[in-house]
């Protein structure tokens, strides 16, 4: 029998990822067996005692259960060694995509400085205005928008290098705005092919390989309308063989999915407070083993 891993997000709005209500995606998942999934889901109830009939992060969340929180994720905790997180600057990965898009290869040292100097030297306002030129530009959504040109984009692109702009934050823009041939082939081909700029994408084929150690392994996700039986197929191709299904349930009939949920909405609220400059350091510390590779215990 194929190992199973249970899964849920929180944050996903497809490929807006300016502009839109959450500034970080996160994907959960947990390899808890059933039964001690359950115990777990029990052993929140009791601690809350809500009279809510579904549990979500928002009771562990609230100041009144910060204990019941400490306590599912401490490292003595129920899921610790059994769960892992993938946390998603929406920001920092539309930057990294945009660089990877226009320039045709990947270039962490210039997306680093288009995300770190942008802002500062042009402002939050016109910055994000930016950014969100360049996501419309590439929804699959809008491909078909006459409204919405790769034209558009580039004068944004344009208008950035008329002002008083740092030689490395120059050099950076100079470059995307010569990607032009390259923002149009991406418009033009199958809106069904697997996005470049749905970091539920990357996030899954992630957490595959965190816990496949190379072998193939099942997941039971959360209902996604992303998800489509299409989309699995592509997602099994990415994953390289290791992804041999993905079925998708309602989380209040899979406590394991539940307990993903439980922890990805956790992870999304305390990683976007972080972001914002308004981090729980002892939050901080006790997510941080989450987002690395699940260890063996002993």
């Amino acid at each position: 029998m194929l190992p199973e891993v249970a899964c849920d997000e929180s944050g996903s709005e497809g490929e807006k990822l300016v502009g839109g209500v959450t500034d970080v995606f996160v994907h959960a998942s947990v390899d808890l067996e059933i039964d001690d999934a359950e115990a777990v889901v029990r052993e929140v109830r009791d601690r809350i005692r809500s009279p809510a009939v579904e549990y979500k992060a928002n009771h562990l969340l609230r100041e009144k259960h910060r204990d019941v929180l400490l306590w599912f994720l401490a490292a003595d905790g129920p899921v610790y060694r059994h769960a892992a997180v993938e946390v998603i600057d929406k920001t920092a990965f539309l930057v990294e995509r945009m660089v990877e898009l226009l320039v045709g290869a990947a270039d962490v040292g210039m997306a680093a400085v288009l995300y770190d100097r942008g802002p500062v030297v042009f402002g939050p306002n016109r910055w994000v205005a930016f950014l969100a030129a360049f996501n419309d530009l590439v929804r699959a959504r809008n491909r078909r928008d006459e409204d919405v040109s790769a034209d558009s984009f580039f004068r944004t692109v344009d208008h950035l290098l008329r002002f008083d702009v740092p030689a490395d934050l120059a050099a950076a823009l100079d470059v995307l705005g010569q990607g032009r041939e390259r923002a149009e082939a991406y418009r033009s081909r199958d809106p069904r092919a697997v996005s470049a700029f749905d970091p539920m994408v990357p996030a899954i084929v992630a957490t595959v390989a965190r816990w496949s150690d190379g072998e193939a392994l099942a997941l039971v996700h959360d209902e996604q309308l992303s998800l489509t039986e299409a989309r699995i197929d592509q997602l099994k191709r990415l994953c390289g063989g290791r992804l041999a299904s993905l079925r998708l349930v309602d989380s209040r009939h899979d406590a394991r999915v539940q307990i993903a949920d439980f922890l990805a909405g956790v992870t999304r609220r305390i990683a976007s407070h972080a972001r914002a400059g308004a981090g729980d350091d002892e939050l901080v510390d006790l997510l941080t083993p989450y987002a690395r590779s699940p260890q063996p215990e002993g």
